[in-house]
């Protein structure tokens, strides 16, 4: 298997502290700044609202199998959870497309770290990406709700 780097992301988090626990509570703008081989795979991309980001968590603890979530009293497997340690730490944000510059993209909603390598962009489809019947049994069914500030594991 051969995973290859697409570009990188410019974020304001500089540190794990930094971030939100999830990228949709994040209302900084960053930059996923694509390798110059990888500008044509961009074309038309402006003309969609939101994509996912999948990223690579290089500074993730990949030896970690059960972690405690803010919403479990027992710690779970990371497979249940969406805790950024994991045995591949693939990271996955739906973000706001701002705007393209060239071979960047300005966006908002990921909880990346400064230098965090980019994997790949796939377009959101509301079509195809909701799910209006989804469980999620520990965690909450809604971010407005009080107390729910976070869903991601340490």
């Amino acid at each position: 298997m051969e995973l290859k780097q697409i570009g990188v992301i410019h974020s304001p988090y500089l540190e794990r502290g930094d971030a939100p626990r999830q990228g949709r509570m994040s209302d900084k703008e960053m930059i996923l700044e694509i390798l110059p081989e990888f500008g044509d795979a961009l074309k038309e991309i402006e003309k969609v609202s939101h994509i996912y980001v999948l990223y690579w968590g290089d500074r993730s603890n990949r030896e970690i199998l059960q972690s405690k979530t803010p919403f479990s009293k027992e710690p779970v497997g990371v497979f249940a959870s969406r805790s950024p340690n994991r045995p591949n730490p693939i990271a996955l944000c739906i973000a706001d497309l701002l705007r393209r510059e060239g071979n960047k993209l300005v966006v908002k909603g990921l909880d990346a770290l400064d230098g965090t390598p980019l994997l790949d962009i796939k377009v959101y489809s509301p079509a195809i990406d909701s799910i209006p019947n989804a469980t999620s049994w520990h965690l909450p069914d809604n971010l407005d709700q009080p107390g729910n500030r976070g869903l991601s594991d340490d």
